[in-house]
């Protein structure tokens, strides 16, 4: 096969290794730096050019789009799509995704577990909010944020506020969720592929942090997870429509609660862990199913 992966920097970790995965096959993987990648739009004919040239036909096309230009990534992969080219990950999927209050409601819709969230845009409505998820504390959090970044956790009422009404006044949107206080600082990143969990870790904050993201000087250690947890993340990978994703969820005194749905997850953490070979996984399950236009899955 060939197959075309979209990404910014062929040195990162999850890059290598999904290319030295998918060379070890016996596949052909370029890796094309998304930014550098341009369309041409016409009638019946969908082309995406690469340093200003067309690109050779490929198989599959892995996405792995960073959050600060999901965008213009996502523009990108419409056309691979519209071309014929089947996507590990479709676009429509990925957006949802990136979008952590669509996700929510989407989940919510299905009945999957989920921390108590709120949505406001007006600052006077920081108080209401607030007691809305049972707060204080309560965690603040970016809609589009990602490893981490742009997450508060508020332990009064007046900082609470406070930071409500900083984001709200720079016109940046945010939710705010319940602080799950028994997690402990800990939290559960479930790696499902194809419809199954391949991998789970469990990621524990450093010391003072209540972040448990690797990102943020986070542990992991491999973790044997509960059955209501591996239908719980299976589930979420569903009703999003992604056939490769990361599923983080908390250990609430109520269930297994998700806090996000990853569409590009990193592989170093996670195979360091487990010891399994995720981006071998991952390329097999492109072999068997690559073929044709890709179809959007999940609702909402």
């Amino acid at each position: 096969m060939k197959i075309a992966m979209l990404a910014r920097n062929a040195n990162l970790y999850s890059h290598r290794r999904l290319k030295e995965a998918a060379e070890a096959r016996g596949h052909t993987l370029d890796i094309l730096n998304t930014l550098r990648c341009t369309v041409h739009i016409a009638s019946h004919r969908p082309q995406v050019f690469y340093n200003g040239a067309p690109i050779a036909a490929y198989d599959a096309v892995i996405p792995r789009i960073g959050a600060s230009i999901t965008n213009y990534g996502l523009a990108i992969l419409r056309q691979f799509e519209m071309a014929g080219i089947w996507s590990l990950n479709e676009s429509v999927a990925i957006g949802r995704s990136r979008d952590k209050l669509r996700s929510l409601q989407i989940l919510a819709k299905h009945g999957l577990g989920l921390p108590l969230t709120a949505y406001a845009n007006d600052p006077k409505a920081a108080e209401e909010i607030i007691k809305a998820v049972k707060g204080p504390p309560v965690v603040i959090k970016l809609i589009e944020g990602t490893q981490g970044i742009g997450v508060v956790l508020a332990e009064t009422m007046s900082s609470a506020k406070s930071v409500i009404e900083a984001f709200r006044g720079a016109n940046v949107n945010i939710l705010v969720q319940e602080f799950i206080k028994e997690a402990g600082g800990t939290d559960i990143r479930a790696l499902v592929v194809g419809g199954k969990v391949v991998a789970a870790m469990q990621r524990t904050g450093a010391a003072d942090e209540f972040r448990s993201n690797l990102h943020r000087g986070g542990s992991a250690r491999v973790i044997k997870i509960t059955p209501e947890e591996r239908s719980t993340a299976v589930r979420a990978a569903k009703r999003m429509g992604l056939n490769v994703c990361g599923v983080d969820m908390l250990r609430s005194n109520h269930g297994p609660v998700i806090m996000e749905v990853n569409s590009s997850p990193g592989l170093e953490g996670i195979e360091s862990a487990t010891g399994k070979d995720i981006a071998g996984q991952i390329i097999d399950f492109i072999a068997a199913n690559a073929g044709g236009t890709t179809k959007t899955k999940g609702r909402g």
